[in-house]
């Protein structure tokens, strides 16, 4: 198809993104798209989003790719570029911004639905985002909301060839750091702090610019610290957080269970009310018919070392389950008021 290059939209470390418009829009290519490009010589990343989204196929809650468009010539340079879904609302680290900080529950509890939905899709699909945050979900005109970029997407099960960090670490998962290990589990992780931002208005962690991010990685890692839920949440909205902040990521609730937490759950379908006790089951349940019988618990266990690419061991504190406890006294053990102050620039500039 042939497409004529618009405005620039938002840049980053190795592609740009301009408004694309089509010369013959078809109900197979929109009149307006953007476009994601980068030298030709740097293809990684772009390929990969786009053979990733291209097997996942088509899901409301899913950025659309259109195609590719291999080596144009712009300013002396040969580009490749990836046809994709617009978002006129940009992301949802942008709205945050230009709605003074933080959202009000109702929208958080709408965009976590949508992007759970996008997320079950992912998995069950057998992939993995690994870069999930809110600069990498976008809003649409009708108010709803998609994954995007999926440059960093993997195969579930690919094993890491080597100790890497793969996405942003203020959203990495403890397994991810301790163990080179990016599987569901930590895009569920990730989900957590990015309704963490979209409450408070401030990244997880309150990371502070310019602090060491190989400091962060070990408060991620090691002993029982988890990101702060913040005070303002309801009740339903601090027991679903306290699904995502597990440290060990085989008792981490799926999205398909998060689905059929009542903090999310669809109007009118008879959600069912948060439980103070039930017993936990000996191995973890792996989708949403085990949830009123489920809940996750932590406790101290053995050490595991982690080896950094200088050949410095860290040694970092693993979690299993032991006893139950009410889900009241569970949060006040999660929540912790003992963290630095960070903040996430991201790698992408929005120039809207």
């Amino acid at each position: 198809m042939e497409w004529v290059r618009g405005g620039c939209l938002g840049y980053g470390s190795s592609s740009t993104v301009h408004l694309a418009t089509s010369k013959n829009s078809s109900s197979t290519y929109p009149e307006v798209m953007a476009v994601k490009s980068c030298n030709q010589s740097d293809t990684t990343l772009l390929e990969n989003e786009r053979e990733v989204l291209n097997e996942i196929g088509l899901c409301p809650q899913i950025i659309q790719c259109f195609g590719d468009c291999q080596a144009t010539a712009e300013n002396n340079e040969f580009l490749y570029n990836l046809l994709l879904e617009y978002a006129k609302g940009g992301s949802l680290s942008y709205k945050i911004k230009k709605s003074g900080g933080c959202l009000q529950e109702g929208d958080v509890k709408d965009y976590t639905r949508s992007i759970l939905k996008g997320l079950s899709c992912v998995h069950g699909k057998g992939f993995v985002h690994c870069d999930l945050k809110l600069d990498n979900i976008l809003l649409f005109e009708n108010g709803e909301v998609k994954i995007a970029d999926f440059g960093l997407a993997k195969k579930t099960g690919q094993k890491q060839g080597r100790v890497e960090i793969r996405g942003t670490p203020l959203y990495m998962a403890p397994e991810s750091v301790n163990n080179n290990e990016y599987e569901s589990g930590a895009d569920i992780w990730a989900l957590g702090c990015a309704i963490v931002e979209m409450v408070t208005g401030k990244p997880p962690w309150n990371w502070k610019p310019g602090t060491n991010m190989f400091v962060l990685l070990i408060r991620i890692g090691k002993g029982d610290e988890l990101p702060t839920i913040p005070e303002e949440l309801s009740q339903q909205g601090k027991d679903f957080l306290s699904k995502c902040f597990v440290k060990d990521p085989k008792r981490r609730w799926t999205a398909d269970m998060l689905l059929e937490h009542p903090f999310v759950a669809d109007q009118g379908k008879g959600t069912v009310p948060l439980r103070e006790e039930i017993e936990v089951p000996s191995t973890s349940p792996r989708c949403h018919f085990d949830f009123p019988d489920w809940v996750s618990i932590q406790s101290p266990s053995p050490r595991s070392e982690f080896l950094s690419d200088d050949g410095v061991g860290l040694v970092f504190s693993s979690l299993n389950s032991s006893s139950w406890i009410s889900a009241a006294d569970r949060i006040r053990q999660l929540a912790s008021d003992q963290c630095c102050n960070w903040s996430d620039s991201g790698s992408w500039v929005a120039v809207r």
